[in-house]
């Protein structure tokens, strides 16, 4: 087995999780070479993305499985708090005969031994272990919490030895404004660092606002004992799709092959699928406008997965995706009150929007304002796509203003409501766990949820296919004891679990397209396959849901330029596996326009 290791110096937030992301999309590229991919966090940041088992993790887990079209487990995430359990468990065991459980040797052995047996499990679909394993270790060398896993690292080097093990230290390279010269101090002291704790970088990859000169290459690879063509900048691009032919072009694949001994693989990585992707962004004009209606607006991160889906989607649809950021509090009455200029920006954003999204969340800050927009959807015929708790909010909206049932609500925001249309509804398994103990009671992983409808939107979007298996994270559902009342009224669950007790997908059949999820179909979205119900969002925003409904309910005739009656063409993968589009597509967000959001 080879090892990458990718480490990050100076500042958080250069880009370790993307540059380790498009280390996997170069040695993917080459034919004879399989690649895991793995991350060590001391630090959690932005939203909780979960994997099929269940896991919960950083959404750096998210970039990797984009960016590798992989399903990784949470076995793949390398926590302190996972290290310090398993070693506790071992002692509690006697595993060590009495010894004292010190950091070194115990929690450092038990990090190496996590490493080496997690690389051997293929998250691929295909046999066998991978050929080489990219290691992200989070945060940035010098704090104090990812100490433990320095010091494994570096016995982890000696252990393997030579020719397995290649070290890429991200770091930065700041350009002061006022002289315009690129400094390189930052990364020398850096890389001293990393030296002086027993690891020694094989490549340098430096963030930087432009290229470097080749005069600051020779500097740090002088003082940083790093050969001058090992020495790489990823300096700003449109999109982060460009990561991996910045990589590609300055010959870093090279220098990590050879680092690991693998000249012998050494020809030029096939990446003509993804340059292709990758150019598709920069020739869209015409905007799509999503307004992403919730709490968590000032922290974009947040809904990270929820914006790449979008993405995948827009890009399908051969539109530029523009996210309208809605604060859902500020469409509030309280608010019109308090700041009626802030009030009036929301609503000229939502109203101004060709479709409407409302992400999963927990808590009851901002609920209101989902409602109110959720409302707003369907009155104006507005698209509308609900996720986890966005669905919640559209079947409490449906309860107040059609039923005429004023005080329905969840039991979660309103525990003595006379007409709890969403409960409290834990996996059998748990039961009896406590409604304040989250972890114990969640519904996680992926689920199959199967289609009782079989011509609605959302099992055509999925290419007809009689159920689907997406991801999960909630403890709240909504309550079945209604659902014959809402049907009656108009709101169709197409989708259920196999009891046929838990709601999964919603539709409102007189809507264009007003539809909800109990899962978040937006961790299975990929670059070139996005998410069903996304694509189904964008495409009816856009004015295309008919033909790409048509596309997917039985084969059309291919027009000569790539498209059926003028639209692109779009093909379904079954079950879940999302949707496959012959175009590609690319990562670039613009935001309110207000320039890119990587």
């Amino acid at each position: 087995m080879k090892y990458v290791l990718v480490t990050g110096g100076v500042v958080s937030g250069l880009g370790k999780g993307v540059t380790a992301s498009s280390i996997g999309v170069l040695l993917k590229a080459y034919p004879y070479l399989n690649t895991d991919a793995g991350t060590m966090s001391p630090f959690e940041h932005g939203e909780v993305f979960v994997l099929d088992d269940g896991g919960e993790v950083d959404l750096d887990l998210g970039n990797y499985e984009r960016f590798l079209d992989v399903k990784l487990t949470r076995d793949n995430n390398i926590t302190t708090g996972k290290i310090y359990q398993s070693v506790l468990e071992k002692e509690r065991r006697g595993d060590y005969l009495g010894n004292t459980v010190q950091v070194v040797p115990h929690i450092t052995d038990a990090i190496q031994e996590w490493i080496e047996r997690v690389a051997m499990i293929p998250v691929d679909g295909k046999e066998g272990p991978a050929d080489v394993c990219v290691i992200e270790l989070g945060g940035t060398i010098g704090d104090i919490e990812s100490m433990p896993f320095i010091e494994a690292l570096g016995q982890f080097s000696y252990h393997v030895g030579p020719g397995n093990f290649c070290l890429i230290h991200v770091s930065l390279v700041p350009v002061l404004n006022v002289v315009g010269e690129q400094k390189t101090k930052p990364t020398q002291h850096s890389v001293r660092g990393l030296r002086g704790l027993g690891l020694t970088p094989n490549i340098l990859a430096c963030r930087s606002t432009k290229a470097l000169n080749e005069n600051v290459k020779a500097k740090l690879s002088q003082f940083c004992h790093v050969p001058a063509e090992n020495v790489v900048t990823l300096y700003d691009v449109p999109n982060i799709w460009y990561i991996p032919l910045l990589l590609r072009d300055q010959k870093a694949h090279e220098a990590i092959l050879k680092a690991l001994k693998l000249l012998g693989v050494a020809r030029e990585p096939d990446l003509q699928d993804w340059i292709a992707r990758t150019r598709v962004y920069d020739v869209l004009l015409e905007p799509v406008k999503i307004a992403m209606v919730g709490k968590y607006t000032g922290l974009s991160d947040s809904y990270l997965s929820v914006l790449k889906a979008l993405l995948h989607a827009s890009v399908a649809c051969r539109r530029k995706l523009v996210v309208e950021w809605v604060a859902a509090g500020d469409l509030e009455d309280a608010t019109a009150k308090e700041a009626p200029d802030v009030y009036k920006n929301a609503w000229n954003l939502l109203k101004g929007s060709d479709g409407v999204v409302v992400p999963g969340g927990f808590g009851d800050r901002g609920v209101q304002g989902k409602i109110i927009a959720a409302k707003y959807a369907r009155e104006n015929k507005v698209p509308f796509l609900g996720i986890c708790l966005g669905m919640q909010i559209a079947v409490i909206e449906f309860a107040q203003s059609v039923l005429g049932l004023d005080d329905a609500n969840s039991t979660e925001f309103d525990p003595q409501t006379s007409h709890p249309c969403v409960i409290f509804m834990p996996e059998a398994c748990s039961a009896a766990g406590s409604k304040t103990h989250m972890g114990g009671t969640m519904r996680l992983g992926s689920r199959r949820t199967y289609f009782k409808v079989p011509n609605c939107k959302s099992a055509k979007l999925y290419g007809n296919a009689s159920f689907v298996d997406e991801r999960h994270r909630h403890r709240y559902e909504v309550n079945p004891d209604m659902v014959p009342q809402f049907e009656n009224a108009g709101l169709s669950f197409v989708g259920r679990d196999e009891t046929g007790q838990r709601m999964e997908v919603i539709e409102l059949p007189s809507h264009p397209y007003f539809v909800g999820a109990q899962f978040h179909p937006e961790f299975k979205s990929r670059p070139g396959k996005p998410s069903a119900l996304f694509l189904g969002l964008v495409a009816a925003a856009s004015g295309q849901l008919d033909a790409v409904l048509q596309n997917y309910g039985h084969e059309s005739k291919l027009l000569p330029n790539g498209t059926s009656n003028g639209k692109p063409i779009v093909k379904p993968y079954q079950n879940g596996n999302a949707i496959k589009s012959s175009n590609g597509s690319l990562n670039g967000v613009y935001s309110n326009g207000n320039g890119v959001h990587y």
